[in-house]
């Protein structure tokens, strides 16, 4: 006869310890220290901002005392290197090779970016502040210039020749360098070859093509040789010019980036390599090539001498961009900022933030247009799938409710299988 070995004693007492889940569990009076998760320690302060506070020190001192340095760019460069080298000598106290070339790399590229904000920040506050003096006039953005001269108040006079100038162009520019851009990136991503790599070489080589040339180029081809003469149409060709290879080289980098995975499902459901280009690759790249549209955007509306060179310079309201001069806001806040009456450079500085507001409305309005992510539905295209999938529930209850019904349609008569006489 067997007998079942017998449970040792601590089992024993450990199960009887085990308290039910309803029931609050004891806290053990000295249990385990919880432990940080965050990746910045106080250590790490403090290392960063007395290697600050040193490098800024021992900069005045050898700025006042010691050495014949003065102004205040050698300063920042010289308390910057300080703080660099300190920073270095105060984490190598604690930390490995390795981790202190990571801190120094860290903070360099936190700094330029802190660098650029600010350069950024100063521009706008800068054009802001010298314009403030124009903006406030709603004659500024409702009139022209044609009745106001360099000695008029701010009272007489303003930009919109200049603002639909700039829309129209852009618009144009848009129409013509969007589609062709897209189709062009699509071209050299799912038709690889030796002339999709010809393509892209002539398209990075056109990126760096400066406005000028660009603007020479519509000069001598469309208002020389066609006699067309200088319009908002050739100001607008000229922008393409200038925003075409920007939103290729974009896109293309954008497309790049869908996975090739999505490709192959759609290949193996049987749809052809445009189809799939159209309904896989693009939707999925949505949002980056709205950047790119971005991109070449911002490169043509800022443009100065291809609008000068194709459209000349007016200070009348022309709104038919087929014929006649036409000017834009970058090339009115080069003419305003151009003569030396306080108020015409008011005037210019104005210019110069209605086109940075322009931008940014049409930063907006891209980001919303085309900023969804990959599979997610407008609102229109939600409606109208809850609508569907209404009528799909109402045909399936049908179809239920009447059984009988469903199943003559879908069993045959045995008319069908008698010999005719």
């Amino acid at each position: 006869m067997t007998l079942a070995p017998e449970t040792p004693p601590s089992v024993k007492e450990e199960r009887r310890t085990v308290l039910p889940a309803s029931l609050p569990r004891p806290v053990e009076p000295a249990g385990e220290r919880r432990r940080s998760l965050t990746l910045t320690r106080a250590t790490d302060t403090y290392a960063l901002v007395g290697s600050a506070g040193g490098a800024i020190g021992l900069t005045a001192l050898l700025f006042v005392w010691l050495l014949p340095f003065n102004g205040v760019v050698g300063f920042v460069l010289s308390a910057y290197v300080l703080f660099l080298a300190l920073y270095a000598l105060v984490v190598s106290f604690d930390e490995d090779g390795p981790t202190v070339r990571d801190r120094i790399a860290g903070v360099v590229v936190r700094s330029l970016g802190l660098v650029m904000v600010a350069a950024l920040a100063y521009v706008v506050v800068f054009t802001l502040w010298e314009g403030r003096r124009a903006l406030p006039h709603l004659n500024f953005f409702t009139q022209d210039m044609t009745l106001a001269g360099p000695l008029d108040p701010l009272s007489a006079g303003g930009i919109l020749h200049a603002i639909v100038g700039t829309l129209e162009q852009i618009t144009i520019a848009l129409v013509l360098t969007v589609p062709a851009g897209l189709v062009c990136a699509v071209f050299l991503n799912e038709v690889p070859g030796r002339y999709a790599r010809f393509v892209r070489t002539i398209v990075e080589a056109m990126t760096a093509l400066p406005s000028i040339v660009a603007g020479l180029f519509i000069y001598a081809t469309v208002i020389l040789s066609l006699g067309t003469g200088k319009s908002g149409l050739a100001a607008a060709l000229a922008l393409s010019v200038m925003m075409l290879p920007i939103i290729i080289r974009a896109s293309d980098v954008v497309i790049r980036l869908v996975p090739g995975t999505l490709r192959e499902a759609s290949y193996a459901l049987g749809t052809s390599r445009w189809r799939t280009a159209w309904h896989v690759v693009l939707p999925t790249a949505r949002s980056g090539l709205t950047t790119s549209v971005i991109l070449g955007t911002a490169r043509g509306v800022g443009e100065t001498s291809p609008v000068l060179l194709t459209a000349g310079f007016t200070a009348e309201m022309e709104a038919n961009p087929f014929e006649g001069a036409q000017v834009s806001l970058p090339l009115a806040a080069f003419e305003f900022v151009k003569s030396p009456e306080p108020a015409m450079i008011a005037r210019g500085f104005g210019t110069a933030a209605t086109l940075m507001a322009l931008v940014l409305l049409l930063f907006v309005l891209a980001r919303v247009i085309g900023g969804r992510a990959p599979g997610q539905l407008t609102r229109r295209q939600t409606h109208r799938r809850v609508l569907a999938s209404r009528r799909d529930a109402e045909r399936f209850a049908a179809r239920a409710a009447s059984p009988t019904a469903a199943r003559a349609q879908t069993v045959p008569s045995d008319t069908s299988f008698r010999s005719s006489p």
